[in-house]
């Protein structure tokens, strides 16, 4: 059996504050991710390209991320890091529960959506994944953001208590679906849409969970390994 390797806390150096490179590196990711909040649209930019209404809705992206980012109001975006001692019973704060339960939707729905939209296509020999978005994203995702709301998600329950083991759940999904998506995008792109083509991308986007996904429990990428309980250490 694999042992998982762990993150001695005490070992971790300790941030004060965070500096202004890290802080302005956090910025664009929570841009993308509520850029891409709203999965149809998000499905039109892929099929059709950059137009206006995906201008308007980045605009207001930019604005609000902006603001909540000088406010210290974004996840690694503060002046100085939230969580120091992973195993304290300390409040959530409301703007790393909002922001982490967005993500997670992202994460799960897109990742099945795909899944559905590959299955059918393959059932039925027609592609039905836009009527699949437009009808199923938003039930799924809200279902997700009710999760989140009563705090029954990684990095979003209302202490931060277990946010060392936490975060390897969320890193790790975040890792898989990276690598996933963009590699089933390009065969969408190159790949003929045929029944053999689309269990190729099946196939393959499930490889790709299911490999990074064991990758990452096994501790083996980046903020998947468990850190040690009662020791100091700085979150992201």
């Amino acid at each position: 059996m694999n042992a998982i390797p762990v993150e001695y806390a005490s070992q971790r150096k300790i941030r004060e504050r965070n500096k202004l490179y890290y802080r302005l590196n956090h910025w664009p990711i929570w841009i993308f991710v509520f850029f891409i909040a709203p999965g149809p649209l998000t499905f039109d930019l892929f099929e059709r390209g950059f137009d206006a209404r995906m201008a308007v809705w980045l605009g207001a992206v930019l604005a609000g991320t902006a603001v909540a980012g000088v406010r210290g109001r974004l996840p690694g975006v503060e002046p100085k890091p939230y969580i120091i001692r992973f195993t304290e019973d300390r409040p959530n704060p409301f703007y790393r529960r909002f922001c982490y339960t967005v993500a997670w939707s992202e994460v799960i729905t897109f990742a099945v959506l795909n899944i559905a939209g590959l299955v059918v296509a393959i059932v039925t020999g027609h592609w039905y994944l836009k009527e699949i978005y437009r009808d199923a994203y938003f039930p799924l995702a809200g279902s997700i953001w009710l999760l989140g709301a009563i705090g029954r998600l990684p990095r979003v329950k209302v202490s931060t208590k277990g946010e060392g083991h936490e975060r390897r759940y969320f890193y790790g999904s975040v890792w898989a679906v990276c690598w996933a998506q963009p590699v089933l995008w390009l065969l969408w792109k190159v790949v003929p849409r045929t029944r053999l083509g689309d269990v190729i991308k099946l196939g393959t986007f499930l490889a790709i969970l299911g490999s990074v996904g064991y990758l990452a429990r096994l501790g083996r990428l980046p903020r998947t390994r468990p850190i040690v309980a009662g020791e100091l250490a700085v979150s992201d």
